[in-house]
């Protein structure tokens, strides 16, 4: 059998197991099996392959037709231009959470300051940050040790693991050094909607579920941040879409007088809210 006929099977059992995108799935697993970009398969498709790469490839194509991330197949994602290792202990990157470096981008300066991320991960907000602000420092917070085992190689690996310090913990208990700005991408699903959510068959719980409401996590750290935040630093929370009203509440609550936006994605749904008690002013 050559590789098209390879791809034509795969691509039929992982479309027949419900899962979008069959054909590029299917692409991206035979590259990865072979190590080769998509391209470079689609120039070869008159090849064969081994049989162990046949096995391989035909055990991954099982795992992506049973609805597994391909994240989690290929070891792999991209996020904000930078290749990110993802295991079954974090979340897969979404394009969401771009919006949230984005907006924190804009607010840091180019000199030193100190940033804190609330629920890592697999690293990618405390990483991209330290990566695109050579003087920050970035304290990464999680739970998880396993979540954490996975940030500090993808600081390594990304050169910045001297500028990112991690510790297990939960939120801010106990309190890191005073922050210009705090991040957080934290579990903001409403416990009652996760069954019904393919995202809760295979990534983990842990990093999900946000309580009654979704905002169990959300509603604790905006009550530590207080103590936390230096004087004129600024708060980015992750939300979910329906959850913006809520958690602005919450935030004017806490920060009396402070600036708070709403910020919507490209679909035009609520998905960062950001504090600022006072104008960021930049340390140069």
């Amino acid at each position: 059998m050559m590789l098209s006929d390879h791809l034509r099977d795969a691509v039929a059992r992982i479309r027949a197991g419900g899962v979008d995108h069959a054909r590029l799935t299917a692409e991206v697993l035979l590259g990865h099996v072979l190590g080769l970009s998509r391209a470079q398969v689609l120039a070869r498709l008159e090849r064969d392959l081994g049989e162990a790469e046949r096995a391989r490839f035909e055990a991954l194509v099982g795992r992506a037709a049973n609805g597994e991330p391909l994240a989690y197949l290929t070891g792999q994602r991209e996020f904000f231009g930078l290749d990110f290792e993802v295991t079954p202990d974090v979340l897969v990157p979404r394009p969401e959470t771009e919006l949230l470096v984005e907006r924190a981008l804009a607010v840091l300066g180019a000199g030193p300051v100190h940033v804190v991320d609330v629920g890592t991960g697999s690293g990618i907000i405390a990483v991209t940050l330290a990566a695109r602000r050579p003087l920050a420092h970035v304290t990464a917070l999680d739970v998880s040790p396993a979540a954490l085992t996975v940030a500090r190689r993808n600081a390594e690996r990304l050169g910045v693991g001297e500028r990112v310090s991690f510790r297990q913990q939960d939120l801010l208990d106990p309190a890191p050094e005073a922050a210009d700005l705090i991040c957080a991408n934290l579990p903001y699903i409403p416990a009652a909607d996760l069954a019904a959510l393919d995202v809760s068959r295979h990534e983990p719980r842990l990093a999900l579920d946000g309580g009654p409401d979704g905002l169990d996590l959300i509603r604790r750290l905006v009550a530590q941040a207080v103590t936390v935040l230096a004087a004129q630093g600024g708060l980015l929370l992750e939300i979910e879409a329906r959850q913006g009203p809520a958690v602005a509440a919450l935030c004017a609550s806490a920060f009396p007088g402070a600036a708070i936006e709403i910020v919507r994605d490209l679909a035009g749904l609520d998905r960062v809210v950001q504090v600022r008690p006072l104008p960021y002013l930049s340390r140069t």
